[in-house]
């Protein structure tokens, strides 16, 4: 238990998840207490820099930014600062991500109240910590990754099923074609390349290809 409540600042792009947070975490004012909220990153820099918070509360995606940028960023302004990553995707690559932006934590949106209130207790003690469901398949990834038993692009921050999106992307497959393939929505398939986009550093889809045949992803 600490001393005084922690100090939290919310960073999440979708206002029912804000208001969901602030609603689950008002059962622990005695243990937390938001003292700040953006919608974005380009707000979330500032404010985190004029309230100083204990741990800052970040979701992997807001909207055509990334949460992993802005985790990078706030720590490379100070080291110190604790963020924590709360995602819906159960992907050890995007944990992999996470920890490399100099993530404290790693959490599944599914968290219950109690639990979240006791992670955020160990990050702000100097803890590092991964989602329970997570924890054993992300050490197993860890040992195949070191072993060089994974996916092609797993290297560069792709996840399995975002190699497998590459690869038909490279084939000349269209956005339907894939979602067809891979029985996807197409707007899944859409935001499986944007992020694909992002991680290669690449603005479209010819871009993706020229370093998916560059780097050997796909042949």
């Amino acid at each position: 238990m600490t001393e005084r409540p922690l100090r939290l600042v919310l960073v999440d792009d979708h206002e029912m998840v804000l208001q969901g947070l602030k609603a689950i975490l008002a059962r622990f004012a005695g243990r937390v207490r938001i003292v700040g909220e953006a919608a974005d990153a380009a707000a979330a820099g500032p404010l985190v820099d004029a309230l100083d918070p204990d741990i800052v509360l970040v979701d992997v995606r807001l909207g055509r930014t990334s949460g992993l940028d802005l985790c990078r960023s706030l720590v490379e302004r100070d080291p110190a600062r604790r963020v924590v990553l709360l995602s819906a995707y159960d992907d050890e690559q995007y944990l992999f991500q996470a920890l490399r932006a100099g993530a404290a934590g790693y959490l599944l949106k599914r968290v219950g109240g109690a639990e979240l209130v006791a992670h955020l207790e160990r990050v702000a003690q100097g803890e590092t910590v991964v989602d329970p469901a997570m924890a054993g398949r992300a050490a197993a990834s860890a040992a195949r990754l070191q072993r060089g038993e994974f996916w092609p692009g797993a290297h560069l921050g792709l996840t399995h099923r975002e190699s497998e999106v590459l690869a038909l992307a490279v084939a000349g497959l269209s956005n339907r074609a894939i979602a067809g393939r891979l029985v996807l929505g197409e707007e899944t398939v859409k935001s499986h390349l944007r992020s694909i986009y992002r991680k290669l550093e690449v603005s479209d889809r010819a871009g993706a290809v020229a370093v998916a045949l560059r780097e050997g992803i796909v042949h």
